[in-house]
């Protein structure tokens, strides 16, 4: 436990100029006393930790201390070959310095490690879009991907809902969702961050100038963040349904994003004398819960609104109408 702690800090400390006790007790997750003994420890085991003395101080490495990726354990080994993802790599114009890498890591890697690369590919592979549907590269990815990394920012112009509009950009980074690529970037009159479809970029012009980027930005929880406010905007009505067993079951299928179907059926009350639960649904539009709660069939009956109501039930006269040709209505 405590061995693998300090390689964990000795490779902290090799990736940044310097980190400070209370820093690196967050990425160890112990105390700042733990920090400065595990520091000690590695000064004399042989490891140049010096210790910045006053406020601004920290730790660093001296003298261009490297350690080398011998000490991976075979998992480890594994779990860094499937970081790699090649479609995504392809698509943003990094399949040669991916390549490159895992060539330079192999090599690194101790004998008994070698087969790493394959074992890993062997094991797993991601498939990022949707069924049935055709994914494509979106043309100005590869301009957006290096702007990205370059940390430049860039002229667009850019397809909106109601007219093409032109932005001058900050582009801090790339997400991936089921298929899609989008942008994450702030605009820098407004000082706030927003997210683009690559797809709907008209023109994308990097720009001379760099920009200083915001290093509390963090991607991840922006995202995350952002989805969940998305998924939210759209939901703008409600639907009351009363659910049997199974259409409370399967109403998370068939009602999109699922989170708050769970919600819905976790608020809902205790069952009728029929077994069946009553729900508050919140959904996009009244022509959108049709087409969901449709799937569920005779397992969900509409309360309310009372047109949704009726829709359903003008549809269940032209389905009885149309099985009854056939004499096999109630068992006939």
């Amino acid at each position: 436990m405590r061995a693998a702690r300090l390689i964990k800090m000795v490779l902290l400390l090799q990736s940044r100029p310097s980190m400070t006790a209370a820093e690196l007790a967050r990425e160890l997750e112990v105390s700042e006393r733990t920090v400065t003994r595990d520091a000690q420890a590695l000064s004399e085991a042989g490891v140049p930790v010096y210790a910045d003395r006053g406020r601004a101080g920290g730790y660093r490495l001296i003298g261009g201390y490297r350690t080398r990726l011998t000490g991976l354990a075979r998992g480890e080994a594994e779990a860094l070959f499937l970081s790699g993802v090649p479609g995504a790599l392809r698509e943003m114009g990094l399949e040669d310095a991916a390549s490159a890498a895992r060539l330079k890591v192999s090599a690194a890697l101790l004998p008994s490690l070698s087969d790493a690369s394959r074992t890993a590919a062997q094991r797993f592979h991601l498939d990022a879009p949707n069924w049935f549907t055709e994914p494509k590269s979106p043309e100005l990815l590869p301009a957006v991907a290096d702007a990205v990394w370059d940390d430049r920012r860039v002229s667009a112009r850019y397809s909106g809902r109601e007219r093409e509009v032109e932005r001058e950009l900050e582009p801090y980074g790339l997400v991936l969702k089921a298929g899609v690529w989008y942008l994450c970037a702030r605009i820098p009159r407004a000082g706030s961050f927003r997210v683009y479809r690559i797809d709907r970029f008209a023109a994308v012009t990097a720009a001379g100038e760099r920009f200083e980027r915001d290093e509390e930005f963090d991607l991840p929880g922006f995202w995350e963040e952002r989805a969940e406010q998305f998924a939210r905007s759209i939901l703008r009505a409600e639907v009351v349904v009363r659910l049997s067993e199974a259409g409370a079951r399967r109403l998370p299928y068939a009602v999109d994003p699922a989170g708050p179907a769970r919600e819905a059926l976790a608020a809902a009350g205790p069952p009728d004398d029929d077994g069946w639960v009553t729900v508050t649904l919140p959904v996009e539009s009244e022509e959108v819960a049709h087409a969901q709660l449709a799937s569920l069939g005779p397992e969900a009956e509409v309360l309310a609104p009372e047109s949704l109501r009726a829709r359903f039930a003008r549809d269940a006269v032209r389905l009885a109408g149309l099985y009854a040709r056939d004499g096999i209505l109630f068992g006939t």
